[in-house]
């Protein structure tokens, strides 16, 4: 049986079907949006949600906490006065005497006075990412699988610090080691004689050194020893790896180094390490990393305290 009459009929239950996209209905799907409630034709529906409105699936990003007002002035007061301290006070027609490329405008000599570090594992084995293994592929070419690996339970913790100029010292613990206080000093005492064969002059002009708050970081014990050689330390707020340089511009790096490697032993995997850090003595990697903290604190002065994206 053939319907002849091609009026548009209500149903019990739904609302008329609209097809037009006219501002109305955009505000009317926005409302209703709104209210998890839609009457329209879902062609019409799905045109307006995305094309009009912009609506888009998207996935929560995750923070390494949930920042309360106080921890976000605190990231807000510390970078501002970090932004101002990194501001040259010496101009030359608009730019800075000593800069150049990218970084006109930059004090260089607090920036150069930095030195950075932290400590991170390092695996035997490390899989590598969906991304990381991503490769070009032909309509005709094969599908490439790809087995699951876990990352192995054997590894040992790394510590690098590095300035501008490249890569200061890095050295892991022994088995059964743990880091307090008492070793990180330590590792301060290798880091230093590493800046006076390395920097010599930096010893005189003054170190900066930047870590995060961990606890032998901050320790009494930490503090007497940087009292002691007259280093400055670089204000770090609580829980902000986002400006930590070492988690945002050279550990990524390195763990992508690693993924997909196996090592048979810790004196293989350590090697590997630090031949690849020694790679980036001068080549401006780690120049970079130490100069974008500048856009960083901006950034997060922008966001008004809040994380910033990787």
């Amino acid at each position: 049986m053939i319907r002849q009459d091609c009026k548009v009929t209500h149903r019990e239950g739904r609302g008329r079907s609209i097809t037009a996209t006219s501002e109305d209905n955009v505000k009317r799907v926005d409302e209703l949006i709104r209210q998890d409630s839609l009457e329209i034709s879902e062609t019409s529906a799905h045109r307006i949600v995305f094309d009009e409105l912009g609506y888009r699936r998207v996935s929560a990003r995750w923070v390494p906490k949930q920042l309360t007002d106080n921890h976000k002035e605190q990231r807000l007061d510390i970078c501002r006065e970090l932004l101002r301290r990194s501001k040259s006070s010496r101009w030359v027609h608009g730019h800075t005497a000593n800069a150049g490329g990218d970084f006109l405008g930059y004090n260089v000599t607090f920036l150069d006075s930095i030195v950075t570090g932290d400590e991170t594992w390092l695996h035997h084995c490390t899989p590598e990412t969906k991304q990381d293994s991503m490769t070009w592929k032909h309509p005709s070419s094969p599908v490439r699988k790809k087995f699951k690996v876990m990352r192995s339970a054997k590894k040992i913790m790394g510590t690098v610090f590095w300035d501008s100029r490249g890569v200061l010292l890095f050295e892991t613990l022994q088995p059964g080691e743990a880091i307090n206080a008492a070793r990180f000093c330590q590792t301060l005492d290798k880091l230093r004689e590493a800046i006076c064969r390395k920097r010599p002059w930096q010893l005189t002009n003054g170190v900066i050194l930047q870590h995060d708050d961990a606890t032998p970081h901050t320790a009494r014990v930490t503090q007497g020893w940087l009292k002691k050689y007259g280093w400055e330390i670089l204000p770090h707020p609580p829980h902000s790896p986002d400006l930590a340089p070492s988690d945002n511009h050279l550990f990524g790096p390195l763990k992508r180094e690693l993924a997909g490697k196996r090592f048979d032993d810790d004196e293989e995997l350590v090697d590997h390490v630090r031949k690849w850090l020694q790679n980036l003595d001068g080549r401006g990697y780690t120049r970079e990393g130490i100069y974008s903290m500048v856009r960083r604190w901006q950034k997060c002065v922008n966001r008004l305290g809040c994380y910033i994206e990787k």
